[in-house]
């Protein structure tokens, strides 16, 4: 119970004091703005999901401090990996080579880079020692597979939503002397600006907003989520899933959501997509609304008319109560249900989406026995 006591004191206390990587909310006329969307409730002073009450709900009848305790002392003993997962170092050198083909590189959790069309584009990247505000917290399993320093030029980060696991603020300080640019949900990109990235080089979209960039459109789609990085006074920032429409292929990231319509909106607006990259993973029937579970990842990928499936959101941080393996043990059996072409690829492999699926269920070796 001492214990207990001195994490909860801990804290409360860091949230309450400024530190950097907390970022800046929009505010004046970025604020005032923003606060146009549809998607914005004055009367609540904040962003809503479809449902504007479907946080409330979910929330109901949840005690914060029985939450806190289970997070921190209870789930699986394999929450964590006890030695350190397979990974191929990339070749860059071919990974930018032309070709007719998506190719994509995951990094672990929601860290992956595409390359479409010729534009290299980099999803919510987080190469930081943690996916919190302090380091001693939700620290990696282990370091990204290569150095920041080590990486191709990146034409635009493309974020979902602002939190620690998604928005990396020693990532995106990486490349304030850079010439990539950002694309981010509304009020987002006020973080990244505090961060010292140019504002020229920022844009942000509200949902079914389109970027057109050539030969690619970059379209920002609904989720259903939450916002913020102080733990308190959040949804200042709009959360969103993606859609990548090239000539030739398309494919869609869900960013971090609970499953609602809006799945199968973006896959009758949009679809099919050769390519869904879906949350799957630090998920809890707690927390349904803001996470899917594995069951739902599959029916967000038929409703999405996708053909082919990466899962994300698992394989590097610790932030829910099931072992490391679960997410990919669970969804391996929906794929098998609904035959679902399901890619596995390990830290740093690279994907060519028209080559044949001859992904290594590689977790199944790591798998504990009892």
């Amino acid at each position: 119970m001492k214990k207990l006591t001195i994490t909860l004191l801990l804290f409360f206390a860091v949230t309450q004091f400024h530190c950097s990587a907390f970022g800046k909310d929009p505010d004046g006329d970025h604020y005032e703005k923003i606060k146009k969307s549809t998607h914005f409730d004055k009367d609540r002073d904040q962003f809503v999901n479809r449902r504007p009450d479907v946080l409330e709900k979910m929330r109901e009848g949840q005690n914060f401090f029985s939450l806190f305790f289970k997070f921190f002392f209870g789930g699986d003993k394999n929450q964590r990996p006890d030695v350190r997962l397979p990974e191929e170092k990339p070749d860059f050198k071919e990974f930018l080579k032309p070709d007719e083909s998506i190719k994509f590189i995951w990094f672990g959790h929601s860290t992956f880079l595409v390359n479409i069309e010729g534009k290299i584009l980099f999803f919510d990247p987080v190469f930081s020692e943690s996916a919190a505000p302090f380091s001693f917290m939700v620290k990696r399993f282990q370091d990204a597979v290569v150095k920041l320093e080590e990486l191709p030029v990146i034409d635009y980060i493309i974020i979902s939503h602002d939190h620690y696991d998604h928005l990396d603020m020693q990532t995106i300080k990486f490349f304030e002397t850079k010439n990539t640019k950002f694309i981010t949900p509304l009020g987002v990109t006020s973080h990244i600006k505090e961060w010292g990235v140019s504002d020229d080089r920022l844009t942000e979209l509200d949902w079914w907003q389109t970027l057109d960039l050539g030969k690619i459109k970059i379209v920002c789609t609904p989720a259903q989520h939450f916002s913020g990085r102080r733990g308190t006074n959040g949804n200042k920032t709009l959360w969103s899933s993606w859609t990548v429409i090239g000539e030739k292929e398309r494919f869609y990231f869900s960013g971090d959501s609970g499953y609602d319509v809006h799945f199968k909106d973006i896959g009758d607006k949009f679809g099919p997509f050769d390519l869904t990259f879906i949350e799957n993973g630090q998920y809890n029937p707690m927390w349904e609304a803001v996470h899917v579970l594995p069951e739902q990842t599959a029916k967000a990928h038929l409703d999405l008319k996708g053909k082919r499936l990466v899962p994300v959101h698992w394989g590097m941080f610790n932030l829910s109560l099931h072992s490391w393996y679960e997410p990919a043990e669970s969804l391996e059996k929906q794929a098998e249900i609904y035959k679902i072409d399901l890619l596995t690829p390990k830290f740093g492999q690279i994907v060519k989406i028209r080559e044949p699926n001859l992904m290594e269920r590689w977790w199944k070796k790591l798998i504990p026995s009892e």
